[in-house]
């Protein structure tokens, strides 16, 4: 294999000098496009209308219609249940605002949310070919023979480009995947920027810049706590990434020696507190609303404690599907819901929650491994007459997953820059997933990571014989 430890001898060519159909820029349009032609030719748009829309945004869709009809943020079900901080706003506001230009459940809505869904997901083009080039490409790390520049960042981006299971949460789902993926991976390369991973000086010396400061680094701090905000107010299941890479980030500086050691230590803590305020700021208004109308601290939503007790029924059997609560605005629990208030009532489904867990701890244990193994496995479906189509996707899922963890293993065992912080996401993205619930759309936001490995492993392999 490559030796990891040697820099790629020539220096990445300029964009002007890439073929056209090398540049990020030029596979981002080609993503776009196929995912709006896919729109528009499968008339995916055409939501089902069963439960009055309810398919239509699901809660996200609920509380966007009250919004535009002057109910305010709330009612995220098929009732009048009051204010909600159910969801993060950011992708509930995304669909009032088409609500408010195209109508409330229109195809025309639904069109321009998945157009703006399909934008996200293609943006993601370029972060990934930034992380692979940084990574890889920069040090000629799984180069093989290839006469790309970038080899990795360019099969990784067009795999993301046009592979299926990358682009069928732009163009079937109404809900906050793409966006959240897109500034989750754009969080990474600013992550990946700070660190100094695949710079060089002068350019095409190869001379390692490893651990030292970006020279924008305070306008990277300020933008990373912007990006990370978002990513809260999108889905803030992926904040302990957030800490996680912070350390990861400053960790070398913190770690200097010398005569400048107390200079470094006090710009670095200087660049995260930059960034805390930042996330800070992007937080502020939501987290004032909600002290304001719910009168309760929620800094991001305040649906854990009824999640947590669904996850807990043996009715669900550790995996609850579907809305927390009834959709029939008569049933009891709904009833139950609207008296109590919500936060009140995510407070009395924590304890009973608690109480779950308490009293079958093994059953828990049990469904929390469960949960383990369906994140990287896929979720089980109904075969529905169609066992070998079942297998057919669950077998791909895997296969995805496998080629993912063994790319990370290798990257980890070769010390590869970056290694560190792939590995913290890995882990952490999917662990509060294991506690409640799983979903094939919880691993789209590592799902960008997992081509780049997955490409990265394959062209890691050598030719029988061939010496390394």
């Amino acid at each position: 294999m490559t030796d990891i430890k040697q820099p790629y001898p020539h220096p990445l060519p300029s964009p002007r000098q890439r073929p056209l159909l090398h540049s990020p820029w030029v596979i981002f349009a080609v993503a776009f496009a196929l995912r709006v032609t896919v729109i528009l030719v499968a008339h995916t748009y055409r939501i089902r209308t069963i439960g009055d829309h309810f398919d239509f945004g699901f809660e996200a869709g609920r509380i966007a219609r009250s919004l535009v009809t002057g109910h305010g943020y709330g009612n995220p079900f098929n009732g009048i249940s009051g204010p909600t901080a159910m969801e993060p706003p950011l992708y509930p506001l995304l669909l009032a605002a088409a609500f408010k230009l195209f109508g409330v459940y229109t195809h025309a809505a639904a069109i321009a949310v998945m157009v703006a869904d399909s934008a996200f997901s293609a943006l993601v083009v370029p972060a990934i070919y930034e992380i692979a080039q940084r990574c890889f490409d920069v040090r000629g790390i799984a180069r093989r023979q290839s006469t790309a520049a970038a080899p990795v960042a360019l099969w990784s981006a067009w795999i993301w480009a046009a592979y299926p299971p990358a682009l069928q949460y732009a163009v079937h789902w109404i809900w906050e995947m793409s966006l959240t993926v897109c500034l989750f991976s754009w969080a990474l390369v600013v992550t990946l920027r700070l660190r100094g991973v695949g710079e060089t000086k002068p350019v095409g010396t190869g001379e390692s810049r490893v651990g030292t400061a970006a020279p924008n680094a305070p306008l990277l701090w300020f933008v990373l706590g912007i990006l990370w905000g978002l990513v809260a107010l999108s889905n803030s299941s992926l904040l302990l990434c957030l800490p996680a890479s912070m350390v990861w980030v400053v960790w070398p500086q913190l770690r200097a020696g010398g005569l400048r050691r107390w200079a470094i230590w006090r710009r670095t803590l200087a660049g995260a507190a930059l960034t805390t305020v930042a996330f800070s700021a992007v937080l502020a208004p939501w987290v004032a609303r909600n002290e304001h109308v719910l009168h309760a601290f929620i800094p991001a939503r305040s649906n854990f404690g009824m999640e947590l007790y669904n996850s807990t029924l043996p009715s669900y059997d550790a995996f609850p599907w579907g809305a927390v609560l009834p959709l029939w605005p008569g049933d009891p629990v709904f009833q139950q819901y609207v008296r109590m208030g919500e936060i009140n009532f995510a407070h009395m489904r924590q304890r009973q929650a608690i109480a779950n867990i308490r009293s079958e701890p093994r059953l828990i244990a049990r469904w929390t491994v469960d949960r383990f193994f369906f994140f990287w496995e896929g979720m089980p479906h109904a075969a529905n007459g169609r066992p070998l189509q079942e297998y057919l996707r669950e077998f791909s899922f895997s296969l995805i997953s496998a080629c993912g963890l063994l790319g990370l293993a290798l990257m980890l065992h070769q010390r590869v820059e970056g290694a560190g912080l792939f590995a913290a996401v890995f882990v952490l993205v999917p662990l509060v997933y294991y506690f409640v619930t799983i979903q094939s759309r919880f691993r789209h936001p590592i799902e960008p990571l997992i081509a780049i490995l997955g490409v990265y492993l394959f062209r890691s392999t050598q030719k029988s014989g061939t010496k390394t």
